[in-house]
């Protein structure tokens, strides 16, 4: 072994016998001292615990020789694993991919975005999905419900297509929340024959133009007063989208409300 390493018989009997250094030693100590306090913690501390008991003891250790005696002898904190990996969710949030990044929108009924909102009523939450033409602006479709499921963005949806029938099917944009990739939200795609379409992962602007809009609304009416009742909430909501789509210029149109400047390209 001493040939192998290249070093003298002698240097390795005497780095064999020498004596442990006053690190070393005071390692030992410490270690003795880790254990203790991590083992009356029924072994759930982890190195700032332990460190801040030791120092609640008087004992003058730092932070990061815990943190390194710690790692050095396998002794961890106990901590929930909050996440699990589950057969078949990764193939269900990339079951969609983008079909707007390179898109030059460039006439109405060509892509459509959509997305939901939180709401309240009487303390109660209420969630909004929308759909809007992206090329317009105009808002085809809304509807508000109690739960967050694929049954309110399907509503929305249905009433965008019951308002334009489009002659070509656009493309239907939207994040990848549970409530686009569910079966009956895909399944009611499939059958009017539209094109889905989903957020890049950790690309939250690809749906900007629908966050914009939930900004402006909340903005402008929601914040302004509260509602106590669900009928309050819908008819103030039907007053805005009128709005809106008739009235209110929109910067990026040229300072036309969104179905002037649809009636400016038909």
């Amino acid at each position: 072994m001493c040939a192998l390493y290249k070093v003298s018989r002698s240097g390795y009997y005497a780095w064999r016998d020498r004596p442990p250094s006053d690190r070393q030693r005071d390692d030992a100590y410490w270690i003795r001292k880790i254990e203790s306090a991590h083992q009356a913690s029924r072994q759930t501390y982890g190195s700032p615990r332990v460190f801040a008991q030791l120092r609640r003891m008087g004992e003058p250790i730092g932070k990061r020789r815990v943190e390194r005696l710690m790692r050095e002898q396998g002794l961890q904190g106990c901590s929930t694993n909050m996440y699990r990996r589950l057969p078949g969710l990764h193939k269900y949030f990339t079951s969609v991919s983008n079909k707007t990044a390179d898109l030059k929108v460039s006439a109405a009924d060509q892509l459509w975005v959509t997305d939901v909102t939180y709401l309240k009523v009487r303390g109660q939450w209420r969630y909004m999905a929308t759909v809007m033409d992206r090329f317009t602006r105009r808002i085809l479709g809304w509807s508000i419900g109690t739960k967050k499921s694929s049954a309110v963005t399907r509503r929305a949806l249905q009433k965008a297509v019951r308002l334009r029938r489009p002659q070509s099917p656009p493309i239907i944009h939207s994040d990848r929340g549970t409530e686009f990739l569910a079966g009956e939200f895909k399944r009611y795609l499939d059958r009017i024959g539209l094109v889905q379409s989903v957020n890049r992962p950790r690309r939250m602007t690809d749906n900007a133009h629908m966050e914009s809009w939930f900004k402006s609304m909340k903005s402008d009416m929601y914040h302004r007063q509260s509602f106590q009742t669900d009928g309050a909430l819908h008819k103030a909501m039907k007053a805005y989208v009128d709005f809106y789509n008739r009235v209110r210029l929109h910067s990026s149109l040229g300072y036309v409300s969104p179905m002037e400047f649809e009636a400016t390209c038909t």
